[in-house]
């Protein structure tokens, strides 16, 4: 009987430590799970109010352009920044949290993995005991059949625990490396939320830059800003009609000289041509703020001033225009093989000529945008590469294009 019961007190020893050191783990996790919880109910009401500004703004969008109304639109934009900022914030936040949670949860099933290894090694030393004995060994060091009959019956219930003690260990930890995945996979999400969270604190900056600019130019003068959107759209028809017109030009000598060569199209995965990915603006975007005077044919990438700007394929440089007045439009365009050209916009200063080769990743000079300086052209909202891509002459979504 003594064996028997020093089994059984091994057992309850043991799995009481377990489930005592689990309820106080999975009491801190369930608080910590409750507060995750509150965190996602934050960001789902900041983002409803988030949608609210978004249909403002659409419906300024619809009214003619007007100073006023363009003055809305900047307001109603800085403020959905604002609660996009403090929705991201709270992503964060939320992530850290999920962070801490699973970290308890890693550590309470290396603690039960280490427990059910206790469990484990006790119950082979019990079997290795029972195997090292007879049964009529066993039966003497009993007082009566009863006893023994107990013991029996003990071992082979230890000899069944030895298979679900396995079992638990191994499900415990496959639990435990889908835990520790977790982890890396949030770790990595914390980084990319910290990397978006800094490039919507530096868009909301510019967009108080971007009114008080616009205030300044106009002076608060309705007439003032026509004759400005006057001025831009004339500076956008030249820009368009100088690219098209120079493309096709130095395309046809360029095929006449056999240059643009299939050696040449690796054009069809480009290159992005700075290191962030982070797009301020889309191709054809809706939220553009001059969309009512030209379509945005591009993508505008974030980029701070005097950032490297590498040729996103190999081909020649039909254009290179540098600009040495903040009002003038400095960018380069380079012609691809397969119909295909970019266009680099806002550039600060170039390195590069017309009619010159340049291979893929080839640096062709700085990027630019920041109000003021020269090269960014009028109505910029802040450094940033202004990047196109057209298939014989037609702009087209440059995001098709660039590699993933």
């Amino acid at each position: 009987m003594k064996c028997t019961f020093w089994i059984s007190s091994i057992f309850v020893c043991i799995s009481l430590c377990v489930s005592i050191s689990s309820v106080f783990a999975l009491t801190e996790i369930e608080e910590l799970n409750q507060r995750i919880a509150e965190k996602k109910e934050k960001v789902r009401q900041i983002e409803e109010s988030i949608e609210g500004y978004k249909k403002e703004i659409a419906v300024k969008q619809t009214e003619a352009m007007s100073l006023s109304n363009q003055i809305a639109i900047l307001d109603n934009r800085r403020k959905q920044v604002e609660l996009d900022i403090d929705a991201t914030q709270t992503k964060l936040d939320t992530l850290a949290l999920e962070l801490q949670s699973l970290g308890l949860q890693i550590e309470d099933k290396k603690t039960t993995i280490e427990r059910q290894k206790k469990i484990l090694a006790e119950l082979l030393r019990t079997i290795h005991q029972s195997d090292q004995k007879n049964s009529l060994e066993i039966f003497i060091a009993y007082d009566n059949f009863s006893d023994f009959y107990t013991q029996t019956q003990a071992v082979k219930t230890v000899e069944r625990d030895i298979g679900k003690t396995a079992k638990n260990v191994r499900i415990a930890k496959e639990d435990l490396e889908s835990k520790k995945n977790q982890t890396e996979e949030i770790t990595v999400a914390v980084q990319k939320t910290k990397e978006a969270l800094d490039a919507k604190r530096q868009s909301l900056e510019e967009q108080a830059e971007l009114k008080s600019g616009l205030l300044a130019k106009t002076k608060s003068s309705e007439l003032t800003f026509q004759t400005l959107l006057n001025t831009l759209r004339s500076q956008y028809q030249q820009i368009e009609g100088e690219i098209a017109g120079i493309e096709e030009e130095v395309r046809k000598k360029l095929e006449a000289e056999n240059k643009l060569d299939e050696e040449l199209d690796d054009s069809s995965s480009m290159l992005w041509p700075v290191p962030s990915k982070y797009i301020t603006a889309y191709f054809h975007d809706p939220s553009y703020p001059y969309r009512h005077v030209f379509e945005h044919n591009a993508i505008d990438i974030r980029a701070g001033q005097g950032t490297s700007v590498k040729a996103a394929a190999s081909g020649y440089v039909a254009r290179a225009k540098y600009c040495s007045i903040p009002s003038c439009y400095s960018f380069i365009m380079i012609v691809h093989a397969g119909g295909l050209s970019t266009v680099y916009g806002h550039m600060s200063a170039l390195y590069v000529k017309e009619d010159a080769f340049v291979a893929r990743g080839d640096v062709i000079g700085l990027s630019g945008g920041t109000p003021g300086t020269n090269g960014a052209g009028p109505f910029v909202t802040g450094p940033h590469l202004h990047f196109e891509v057209r298939d014989d002459g037609v702009p087209v979504n440059p995001l098709n294009y660039l590699s993933q």
